[in-house]
């Protein structure tokens, strides 16, 4: 007979996957537990729906969530340096940080107007064609023209000028290293007014 030995090899597969399965959630748990999540840790810095008060974190509406994902993982490992946001995902699980970004890419981002309009021209030319003339690669090859991103590279529209700022300097002085190495050679070419004038065209695009 060769049904108990099917049944059985059945239910040995049942016990091996039961620890997956006892991970997985309903669209609606996943939800629950994001939404519990932001309000006890992150929406102090970021808001409930992606929106943050200060220009020095960033906004995540409409952010990619497997980006996310990574980065939230890439803190809690170490390979992200930052003494607030260490603490913030210690005790988190992988569930939790794909469960994070699924909640905040489905946040709508909310439009904002530029300080600067004539400067964000300049940004603008930079991020679409770069500077043949030093070498700075067009951003729009790698982020796309409306700086969407991808789900490996970040979505930059709308983002706080001075969030995108510090994030530049940070890759120039190869102090944040857990993305694109291509983003040191980039960041070490950008003049000063390059740097300031494409933070201030990607903060009003949406």
């Amino acid at each position: 007979m060769k049904t108990p030995s099917i049944i059985r090899g059945l239910l040995q597969a049942l016990v091996a996957l039961s620890p997956l399965l006892s991970q997985a959630q309903s669209p609606a748990a996943e939800l629950a537990r994001a939404e519990e999540i932001v309000q006890g840790k992150c929406f102090i810095c970021h808001g409930a729906d992606g929106e943050s008060s200060s220009p020095v974190f960033p906004r995540l509406a409409g952010q990619h969530g497997a980006y996310m994902a990574r980065q939230l993982a890439d803190y809690q490992s170490g390979k992200r340096k930052s003494t607030t946001m260490q603490p913030m995902v210690e005790g988190l699980t992988a569930t939790d940080f794909a469960a994070l970004g699924k909640y905040f890419e489905s946040r709508k981002p909310v439009a904002h107007q530029v300080d600067d309009a004539e400067l964000a021209q300049v940004g603008r030319f930079v991020f679409m064609r770069g500077n043949p003339f030093s070498g700075v690669a067009a951003c729009a090859s790698c982020h796309g023209d409306k700086a969407y991103g991808t789900p490996q590279l970040p979505r930059l529209a709308g983002q706080h000028a001075q969030y995108t700022e510090n994030q530049l300097k940070l890759f120039n002085k190869r102090e944040r290293t857990n993305d694109n190495a291509v983003m040191h050679a980039i960041a070490s070419k950008l003049s000063e007014l390059e740097l300031k004038a494409v933070a201030a065209y990607l903060s009003g695009l949406n």
